[in-house]
């Protein structure tokens, strides 16, 4: 089977952080934003629901996107 393509813009904090976490699970960054992905899928077909509001991003990136988040509950 053919994957399919996907380009990615991230922040470059956020790619260090999946990059860290990635080498820690022995994968590819790229094999780890698949894997996490596939989980975040298979929730949703599981529940019906997406992944809980609190994990979901605001837009905005690092400690100023949680902070606005945290404000907006």
């Amino acid at each position: 089977m053919k994957k399919k393509q996907l380009p990615l813009r991230i922040s470059p904090e956020l790619y260090d952080k999946l990059a860290a976490w990635a080498e820690s699970d022995f994968r590819s960054i790229n094999g780890q934003v698949e894997y996490l992905l596939t989980l975040c899928v298979r929730q949703y077909e599981k529940t019906g629901r997406p992944i809980p509001r609190t994990f979901r991003s605001t837009g905005d990136e690092g400690e100023a996107g949680k902070e606005k988040a945290d404000e907006n509950r």
